[in-house]
């Protein structure tokens, strides 16, 4: 299954770092908080990404394609134009980039980026918020909903998209873009998307949010899987600082793989046999 980010904005908001690099770029504990989301699909399974560009996309595509040697030793031969590596520490990654114009929307890039994707369900997020939302339960929610479209729903006070739920029934009834008056169950990201969907984008100019998503709740399509955990953004400078004073701490709470390889470490020191 791929993922697609959406990692085109300006951030705005943040524009004390992004006009130096785009907003997926601007660090969390020395790591992109690009690299945040990809490390939690990652820790899911999913290693197949699709990043869609636009502004300052170049630095987005150079900080990948020197990421092996940044994160590897090796010797390079100058006569001979030779390098040898000795340690590679990469993660399994697969990363296209596609560069989906500076201007466009988010449903635009994500309409540019269809020749990517295949016939294949997809999970598609934001270049810049971080969960610890579990990703294989999501995508087995989406598909025993049978919906073009899944939303993971989230609670924040106002400033997002809202959605209105029909009780307890796992489907939107309505879906409202920014309003400050909202302030309880919000757009999370995190969706699972059947490739059908994407006909309900019209062209560069369609926000996901507004139009498509708007059509797929007329058609009982949007399906809701409300996530009870940890979910934060970084829209602003303030959400940045929030967020590297968790990590500062030693417990940022959506890094679960971290957190599972404590357990695995723990699990293995106790199981081995104690040496006399």
């Amino acid at each position: 299954m791929k993922v697609v980010i959406l990692a085109g904005g300006y951030g705005t908001r943040l524009s004390e770092h992004t006009t130096v690099v785009p907003k997926p770029l601007v660090e969390i504990g020395g790591r992109p908080i690009l690299w945040h989301i990809m490390k939690l699909y990652s820790h899911h399974g999913l290693n197949d990404f699709v990043i869609c560009c636009g502004y300052k996309g170049s630095v987005i595509k150079d900080y990948f394609l020197s990421y092996f040697a940044h994160q590897g030793d090796f010797t390079i031969d100058l006569r001979r134009n030779e390098i040898e590596n000795h340690r590679n520490d990469s993660e399994p990654w697969k990363v296209t980039l596609v560069d989906t114009g500076e201007k466009t929307m988010t449903g635009g890039r994500l309409k540019r980026v269809r020749e990517h994707l295949g016939n294949s369900t997809f999970c598609l997020t934001y270049g810049d918020g971080v969960s610890d939302v579990n990703i294989r339960e999501l995508v087995t929610f989406h598909h025993q909903q049978g919906a073009l479209a899944t939303v993971t729903a989230v609670q924040l006070p106002g400033r997002f998209g809202a959605l209105n739920l029909s009780s307890d029934r796992p489907r939107a009834a309505k879906f409202r873009e920014k309003d400050v008056r909202d302030g309880q169950v919000i757009n999370g990201g995190f969706f699972v998307v059947e490739p059908e969907a994407l006909d309900t984008i019209d062209d560069d100019g369609t926000s996901w949010e507004n139009e498509p998503l708007a059509r797929l709740v007329e058609q009982d399509q949007l399906a809701v899987y409300r996530h009870h955990g940890y979910w934060q953004n970084m829209d602003t400078l303030r959400d940045k600082m929030v967020l590297q004073e968790l990590w500062d701490r030693g417990d940022p709470p959506w890094c679960v793989w971290d957190k599972a390889a404590s357990v695995a470490g723990r699990a293995a020191s106790s199981a081995a046999p104690a040496h006399t």
